[in-house]
């Protein structure tokens, strides 16, 4: 589809995986298209009462609980129409972005081969695997910590070789906060930007309880 002529460029979003410590980026994984919605749950941690203390109603305990959810669609139409210029999607379809996807969810073979043989010297505790740190990039001023809880995918068309040339793939996101990260790692630091970010959004005109109606403070 053609756009406006003149209309400014959409930036692409998209995951960064970066390796646990933060330090090095692994993959970058852009969104063919972006999505059209993005629908965010937020949880009020607030403090138990149950002992009677009335003070604790008032009181919250951390950042809220977030969870994110996004579907993202794949479609390879356009360049199976220049076959010549996309060899890979002629002889794969959209395998290649499926797999880029679905291996953020997955510890490596390699790790996996290696857990295998650690245990079966049976001299250690086989530790769960670490797995990269995954970055939610929705332009320069969300950069957000995630967990992956949820990825489903629904393959919607398929080329003469049962290669998927169009899918559509929905994942349930957790925002990962300072309850979740050592506080002064990179992830910790990006929660923390985001957080601070939206204190200033929130704080960006005086209060003016006027507009409610109300002329002087309840």
């Amino acid at each position: 589809m053609s756009g406006f002529p003149g209309a400014p460029k959409t930036l692409k979003g998209g995951f960064v995986e970066m390796d646990s410590e933060g330090r090095k980026v692994l993959r970058t994984i852009t969104f063919q298209y972006n999505p059209d919605t993005l629908s965010r749950t937020l949880t009020p941690r607030s403090a138990k009462s149950d002992g009677g203390d009335r003070i604790e109603g008032l009181r919250l305990v951390g950042p809220p609980a977030e969870t994110m959810k996004i579907d993202i669609e794949l479609d390879a139409t356009d360049r199976l129409e220049r076959p010549d210029d996309n060899p890979e999607t002629v002889a794969n379809g959209i395998a290649p972005e499926l797999a880029d996807l679905e291996m953020m969810i997955s510890p490596g073979s390699a790790d996996l081969e290696a857990a295998n043989r650690l245990a079966s010297t049976g001299t250690i505790e086989v530790l769960p695997l670490p797995s990269p740190m995954l970055l939610l990039v929705l332009g320069s001023n969300r950069t957000l910590p995630v967990r992956i809880n949820d990825f489903s995918v629904v393959e919607e068309a398929f080329d003469v070789n049962l290669n998927p040339i169009r899918a559509r793939i929905s994942l349930g996101l957790r925002l990962l906060s300072i309850d979740d990260l050592a506080y002064g790692s990179k992830g910790a630091e990006l929660f923390m930007v985001a957080l601070k970010r939206r204190e200033q959004l929130s704080r960006r005109k005086p209060p003016a309880i006027q507009s409610l109606g109300v002329k002087t403070a309840p």
